[in-house]
């Protein structure tokens, strides 16, 4: 399960080759998305919530050019406090020949969590289309790598920074089922809704389950996306969210912000203006979502007909 630059951690690659549940996690939180010793803790705590709903984590993160699936806890906090290059799919074989050390976004988590064969990712909010992005061109690699890693991600959406209706209508044109947990509505990260469709609504982890065995067995390519709203007693009032967002979308644009430090620009600035409510919307709706995909990879574990993906 090792070779130069790849290592899967003992008790994940046991885990995945005995057909438990096991949740991938990602890690530019810990570095980038979530400020100081804060996102550790964060990370500490998705970890616990995903054991305590009988899921192993499986947290990813690179540590002197070694992509590692299933970061110690020590080797967590050693990620927490080096200066971590913020890796996608585009720079992380760069960043583990150059022996560097990186944390890893979605996409890049994507890409190691399907060659160690784990099917559940929990994350936050995906990357999406950017605002402007009919100029700029920027599009997030998270989307990409959803309609090529065969893994189901639950969210709460797309990061409300996004221009959600081009992300979502991006995620149709590249064959990404979206899935609404208890949801007919598209979330909007910080906000229980978008107006946007979801493909789908399931009402539990096990019909959530149910489809994505379903789209692993009838051969569809790529993962799929889980879509959990924040909960009602997180979720950002209107009067807050929007006036911070128009200015922090203002801010970037005027700091003329590009490329992979715009979303830890942005969500820097809706933790300012909002006063830490968004620092603690953010918080809940990451701990909400690690349970899910928790759940969802125990129901997953029981279904004694699905294929489980080959480890590479």
């Amino acid at each position: 399960m090792s070779r130069p630059g790849f290592v899967v951690a003992a008790p994940v690659a046991a885990a995945v080759a005995e057909g438990r549940p096991v949740v991938a996690l990602e890690t530019t939180l810990v570095t980038h998305g979530l400020p100081g010793p804060h996102g550790l803790r964060v990370a500490e705590a998705i970890e616990a919530v995903v054991r305590s709903e009988g899921a192993l984590p499986a947290t990813i993160g690179i540590l002197a050019g070694g992509l590692r699936v299933g970061l110690r806890a020590d080797e967590l906090k050693q990620l927490a406090t080096a200066n971590a290059v913020k890796v996608n799919p585009g720079n992380l074989a760069a960043v583990v020949a150059a022996g560097m050390t990186g944390s890893t976004t979605v996409a890049a988590t994507l890409v190691a969590a399907a060659r160690a064969g784990i099917r559940m990712l929990a994350t936050g909010g995906i990357g999406g289309v950017h605002r402007g992005a009919t100029e700029s061109g920027d599009v997030s690699a998270d989307l990409v790598a959803l309609a090529r890693q065969p893994v189901a991600v639950v969210c709460a959406g797309a990061k409300a920074i996004l221009d959600l209706p081009r992300t979502r209508e991006m995620l149709e044109t590249l064959g990404v089922p979206v899935l609404g947990l208890g949801c007919n509505e598209f979330p909007a990260f910080y906000r229980r809704s978008s107006g946007l469709a979801v493909d789908a609504r399931c009402d539990t982890p096990d019909q959530a389950a149910a489809a994505i065995a379903a789209h692993v067995t009838l051969g569809m390519p790529g993962g799929l996306v889980v879509a959990n709203p924040i909960p009602v007693e997180h979720e950002l009032p209107v009067d807050i969210y929007e006036p911070a967002l128009a200015t922090a979308v203002a801010d970037a644009a005027a700091a003329g912000v590009r490329g992979r430090a715009v979303t830890p620009f942005l969500l820097e600035r809706m933790r300012t203006l909002t006063g830490d409510a968004s620092l603690r919307a953010n918080e809940a709706l990451l701990l909400h979502n690690a349970r899910l995909a928790a759940r969802i990879a125990v129901a997953l574990a029981h279904d004694p007909t699905l294929p489980r993906i080959a480890p590479s």
